[in-house]
């Protein structure tokens, strides 16, 4: 363990620090990491890495009794374990949590699962949608009929090794084995499974064949405009291997697609793109972490339009996650895959992907994404038209009128009522100034009288 590694990188989704010990509040930070990704305990010391003397020395039997109030008890082989270490200042200690693929709550207080720097209580209704409310091996953790421990690609498992000890939880080289299990890749006898053959397979589609990707680049603004063209499509490419590789493949692919140009600001020149990469890149990984792998027969799609670009996962949106709190909360259908894909370096960081992709497409001046759920797939779309207005009124234009301008992208026009409801945390008046102010500037033309009034684009008039 490294206790200045684990500092460095602070309090976040596989981290938390616990400076006293309180047993109710160390179960409530075991169930919350084992119900998301699993993650880190550093007891006896604050995040500013101030130790307390004593604190560690006496964890045991804390330790013991936080353990019997989470429920159901931990299946063998996900326990977590802690170890002690010596610094200048006294003893601390390191509890490391792995996932279980089966939902944990704390005796008498509920399901919590960890999201960015939070333990998040479920309703109960949430914790239902979780889908893991018993102890039984989801999908990732199944062991793949006919593959053996040679069925994995050592210089793969190589690369992982060297990323890990950059950002995994004890800073410390594993053995092959010790690694392999920590990752979830083997069972206790050492067969491959689900989440080890997507991690680290020479050949993953051997024995997933929907564990791919395929990427088709059609001409004009939808399929059936494409289908009469002189070509079904102007590309196709399907992608195969591990996951890493598959990201890295895709993510060439994709680039070479996104119509990029230079542009020249003061003394620095800069690169243009029809999507912000960071946006693409973050809904690519989203698609090959949270897909539900066991779907047979579909793999991610990504479609590229002269407009849009759409990436779609098989399986609906995981566990309690909704189109209205997808931005608020984290859930992870493939934790061993996720896990190791951020140890990777391939995630950022952990539950912030979403917003990610809604900060950079706004940043950029596109329109926000489009999100659909249909429950047997998941698409984000991206589109690539900029609103010029907000691009060269930008820095002048407060948030709300900025968001304004996103929603007249994607709408004719738009009314105070509209408005308010894009904007409830401020007054009517504020936002019938934002709106003027707004006309004044030329960039909107207020149409109609009293409650008929709406507002449209300038340029859209005629």
């Amino acid at each position: 363990m490294r206790i200045k590694t684990l500092l460095a990188r602070g309090r976040g989704a596989m981290l938390e620090f616990l400076p006293e010990l309180d047993a109710g509040r160390l179960a409530e930070l075991i169930v919350s990491f084992a119900n998301a990704l699993g993650g880190t305990i550093v007891v006896g010391m604050d995040e500013q890495g101030r130790v307390y003397p004593g604190v560690a020395e006496n964890l045991e039997p804390v330790f013991r009794r936080a353990l019997q109030l989470c429920t159901p008890p931990f299946m063998a082989g996900d326990q977590p374990e802690y170890h002690a270490e010596e610094t200048p200042e006294g003893q601390v200690a390191a509890i490391v949590i792995r996932p279980t693929p089966y939902q944990l709550m704390v005796e008498g207080r509920g399901t919590f699962v960890r999201s960015g720097k939070l333990n998040v209580r479920l309703s109960p209704e949430q914790a239902l949608r979780g889908g893991r409310a018993a102890p039984l091996s989801s999908f990732e953790d199944q062991v793949i009929v006919g593959a053996t421990a040679a069925d994995f690609d050592e210089a793969v498992i190589e690369e992982y090794q060297r990323n890990r000890i950059k950002r995994g939880p004890t800073g410390e080289p594993f053995t092959r084995t010790e690694l392999l299990r920590d990752a979830g890749a083997i069972d206790p006898s050492g067969l491959p499974t689900v989440a080890g053959m997507l991690l680290f397979g020479k050949r993953p589609q051997q024995f997933l064949p929907q564990a791919g990707v395929l990427v088709v680049r059609f001409e004009g603004t939808s399929v059936r405009e494409a289908a009469r063209s002189a070509q079904r499509y102007a590309r196709r490419v399907e992608i195969v291997g591990p996951a890493a590789r598959m990201i890295e493949r895709t993510w060439e692919v994709l680039f070479e697609e996104i119509h990029h140009q230079p542009r020249v600001e003061g003394l620095q020149r800069q690169e243009t793109y029809d999507y912000p990469p960071e946006a693409v890149r973050e809904a690519l990984v989203n698609a090959i972490c949270h897909r539900d792998y066991s779907i047979q027969g579909q793999r991610v799609e990504i479609r590229l339009f002269d407009d849009r670009m759409e990436i779609m996962s098989p399986g609906g949106l995981p566990g309690h996650i909704t189109l209205e709190n997808i931005l608020d909360e984290h859930y992870s259908r493939n934790p061993r895959l996720v896990r190791g894909l951020y140890y990777w370096g391939y995630i950022e960081e952990l539950g912030q992907g979403m917003d990610i992709i809604y900060d950079s497409m706004s940043r950029d001046h596109h329109p926000p994404p489009q999100l659909k759920d249909t429950g047997r797939n998941f698409t984000v779309t991206l589109f690539n038209a900029v609103d010029t207005a907000a691009l060269e009124f930008g820095e002048d234009l407060n948030p709300r009128q900025m968001r304004a301008l996103q929603f007249l992208a994607q709408h004719e026009r738009i009314t105070n009522s509209q408005y308010q409801q894009l904007c409830p945390e401020v007054t009517p008046e504020t936002l019938r100034l934002d709106l003027k102010d707004l006309v004044e500037r030329g960039i909107l033309l207020r149409v109609g009288d009293k409650r008929g009034t709406y507002y449209i684009r300038k340029q859209l008039a005629r």
